[in-house]
């Protein structure tokens, strides 16, 4: 399929034109670009800080007002459904207690006058908790609930991840946990999510969520509380998380200089749009997609991520973009569900470019399965996690197939990688795992009766699963890795009958 086709069809049927400019953007962050946009040359959101932030200085008609002197807990406890509250100037408390919390009910909007703010005081777990359902949040600042290493997995702003909230111009930080949860069909707009002790969002329902938009908010220095050190390897830190999430719109966003991952989609979300972000200065990776179906990602800014990590890890490649696991199937959903697009991305002097990669010993119902007690999403009433841990019938068909995660059906095309080492750091180099781009597996050997030992997986991911690189350019001294974990190849090798990739591709 030409290149413009594919452009046209992974973002909705718009044929893409000479227009490189931002998105068109409704005042609730809901709504799809209408052209291609280039990625960013720079941050779309600079949000902290900006005017957009304060909210009206005069008392808006038929809302009520609430003074720092009142309890807002109390007020709010006391109002009807559908009621809206205005917070004046200045610091607003809750009751003293831990457990002393706002509980909107269903309707009820939330906004705050210049220089409002939310105060926990270190001393209340949560802001605003409940199922009410179609609550709104916007211009307040929300500030210092939870301890540091309180609210491990848990939320400020809506706690109880309910449905329908939008969540808009507010300035959510230095809290414990997550920042903002988001629960389906919310929208997270226009915020500055600015050093949480753990995330700036995080997107969790035990059943999955569906339908969420992330659009231009500045998510920067969050995972205060350092988790990975607190619960070693627990993959639980970020600016973002994504949980069992079907169809978000991750738009135009600023992802910057946290301390761990930028944004991180882990195990079976499906129906991604991750485009116009600028992902910059993070820690670890910029964006992990992991375990994972159908995205889109599109037109995005990768620069100078994995900094930090990535001289730590001389083992793997750290990249700032990181597919693990992930690629499309028609089965987990129509999105994306034909071919998984990586494309018109930029890479500036990141750790290492993207690496696509699937684990061997990775499989529903194995042991090395961190996602324990999750099968896939293609065929999972079928491939039960009690099939796919039975030693006999794993092997055989469908489960041998369906029991995976399967990095396949990749199209990265029309991208740009830009690497210069000294901008990287005296550390970067090849020992050390640095300047990379990779298709790559690990040699099958766990657990003893995995059907996947040996080369299997490397065969599959390299020349079995159609994963195609074209079309790109690459500007720097690239390194290039294939097959398996640590095999170095040559732009020649990488390029050469039997591999075939980055056909249409330069290298300058």
């Amino acid at each position: 399929m030409p290149a413009a086709v594919v452009l046209a069809v992974v973002l909705g049927g718009c044929v893409a034109g000479n227009d490189t400019g931002p998105s068109n953007r409704s005042p609730t962050g809901g709504t799809h670009a209408v052209h291609t946009p280039a990625a960013p040359t720079e941050p779309p959101a600079r949000i902290c800080g900006s005017p957009g932030l304060r909210g009206p200085a005069t008392q808006p008609a038929g809302t009520i007002r609430v003074s720092p002197s009142q309890p807002l807990d109390r007020v709010v406890s006391s109002a009807p459904q559908g009621a809206t509250f205005w917070l004046t100037t200045g610091v607003h408390h809750l009751g003293r207690g831990r457990f002393d919390q706002i509980e909107p009910k269903d309707g009820q909007s939330f906004i705050g006058a210049p220089g409002a703010v939310i105060d926990g005081r270190h001393a209340n777990l949560y802001a605003f908790t409940g199922k009410a359902t179609g609550v709104t949040v916007e211009h307040l600042t929300i500030q210092n609930f939870g301890a540091p290493g309180d609210n491990n997995n848990e939320g400020v702003v809506n706690h109880d991840a309910g449905h329908d909230w939008r969540i808009r111009h507010n300035t959510v930080r230095g809290n414990a946990g997550a920042g903002v949860f988001v629960g389906s069909g919310d929208v997270v707009a226009d915020n500055c999510l600015v050093d949480n002790g753990q995330y700036g969002f995080s997107v969790y329902e035990d059943q999955g969520v569906h339908d969420v938009v992330l659009e231009h908010n500045e998510i920067a220095g969050n995972n205060t509380d350092d988790w990975e050190s607190r619960i070693p390897d627990c993959g639980c830190t970020g600016g973002g998380k994504f949980w069992q999430t079907r169809d978000a719109r991750i738009l135009d966003n600023w992802i910057h200089d946290n301390h761990s991952v930028g944004l991180w989609a882990d195990t079976n979300n499906t129906g991604f749009l991750v485009r116009g972000n600028y992902i910059s200065d993070n820690r670890s990776e910029g964006f992990i997609y992991e375990t994972s179906y159908n995205a889109a990602i599109v037109a995005n800014t990768f620069a100078r991520n994995g900094l930090v990590d990535g001289p730590k890890n001389p083992g793997f490649p750290l990249p700032a973009l990181y597919l693990s696991e992930s690629g499309s199937d028609t089965r987990a959903g129509e999105a994306y569900g034909e071919t998984f697009q990586v494309t018109r991305n930029r890479f500036i002097d990141n750790w290492s470019g993207m690496i696509a990669w699937e684990n061997a010993d990775r499989f529903a119902g194995s042991p090395a399965n961190t996602s324990s007690g999750y099968t896939t999403l293609v065929n999972p009433h079928v491939a039960t996690l009690a099939a796919c841990s039975d030693p006999g019938t794993v092997r055989t068909k469908p489960y041998v197939d369906d029991c995976r995660w399967k990095t396949q059906h990749l199209r990265v095309h029309e991208n740009t990688f830009r690497f210069t080492p000294s901008h990287v750091g005296s550390a970067c180099t090849a020992a050390a795992g640095c300047g990379f781009v990779g298709l790559i597996s690990n040699y099958g050997t766990y657990p003893r009766w995995s059907p996947y030992k040996g080369e299997t997986v490397e065969d599959d991911i390299t020349s079995g699963q159609d994963n195609r690189w074209y079309e790109n350019q690459y500007i720097g001294p690239w390194r290039f890795q294939l097959h398996e974990l640590g095999n170095s190849v040559s732009w020649q090798t990488w390029r050469a009958p039997g591999y075939g990739q980055d056909s249409g591709s330069v290298l300058r």
